[in-house]
């Protein structure tokens, strides 16, 4: 089981910057990646990005890239969503993920991510 806690959200102008953060407890070490995904309470969750847990490969969705920059520190079981020009299309709540660990592959979606922290909500408002 992998516990996962969102923290660093709130609210900032258009064009600003803001950083998201996920600790994880449990057998994260497990799981082949972790990611990003955004959306409102109960409805989908659209993928943001995502980062193998030993290698560290990136994956991006088009939406974002160039503006967000995902990160783990593996030592301190913490990953990260560096968010820059931000628009305010990108307010919503974020969520982290990670991997069921019997999945080998990041699809840029849902699919395969099992265990979800609660969220945290970014607003970005002039």
């Amino acid at each position: 089981q992998v516990q996962l806690e969102e923290s660093g959200g709130g609210s900032v102008r258009p064009g600003g910057s803001l950083r998201v953060s996920c600790t994880a407890s449990g057998r994260i070490s497990s799981t082949y990646a972790v990611g990003w995904f955004r959306g409102a309470p109960g409805k989908d969750r659209e993928f943001l990005a995502a980062i193998t847990w030993i290698g560290g490969a990136t994956f991006y969705a088009d939406s974002v890239k160039g503006r967000f920059t995902i990160s783990r520190e593996n030592v301190k079981n913490i990953f990260s969503l560096q968010m820059t020009n931000l628009k305010p299309e990108d307010t919503a709540v974020y969520y982290c993920a990670a991997l069921d660990p019997g999945i080998g592959e990041v699809h840029a979606s849902t699919r395969g991510f099992a265990f979800w922290g609660p969220g945290t909500q970014v607003t970005v408002s002039s």
